[in-house]
């Protein structure tokens, strides 16, 4: 088994990649670990001015280098929380919009399954933002596993 972890750096991914760890454990197989660098990203709370009505959500522009090492970071912090768990990782950073990067490097790369955190906003937040999980979900060809 081929196991993709798509990750963000939030406490629903560490938790995505440790019941993925736990799912390999018992099918044997692989963990390749990925996050989507794309330095134009929705974030929560902050002093920034917010962008929209709707929850307390700021467009954060970064740089393209500033976006990359911050996917290192995320990557880095789960590879150790892998290897914590008993499982050498591959890590791969994508470039662009997280669902279409995450779901094209799933098919092209023959993975048998996707594991995503979801974090579980507001339901007036999902309908208007929509949800990387979501989106994972109706995007990708092979089975997505929704953790919270």
């Amino acid at each position: 088994m081929k196991a993709l972890v798509a990750v963000d750096g939030s406490d629903e991914s560490e938790n995505a990649l440790a019941y993925a760890a736990d799912i390999v454990d018992a099918m044997g197989g692989s963990i390749t670990v990925v996050h989507a660098v794309d330095p134009t990203a929705y974030d929560e709370g902050g002093s920034e001015p917010t962008v929209s009505l709707w929850e307390d959500q700021r467009l954060i522009v970064e740089s393209v280098e500033d976006a990359e090492q911050r996917g290192i970071d995320i990557t880095d912090d789960a590879a150790d929380l892998a290897a914590g768990l008993g499982h050498d990782v591959d890590v791969e950073l994508l470039y662009g919009n997280p669902i279409r990067e995450i779901t094209n490097y799933a098919e092209d790369e023959g993975f048998d399954a996707i594991y995503v955190g979801h974090r579980g906003r507001s339901e007036r937040a999902g309908l208007m933002l929509g949800s990387v999980a979501k989106s994972l979900v109706e995007r990708a060809t092979v089975p997505v596993t929704v953790v919270r």
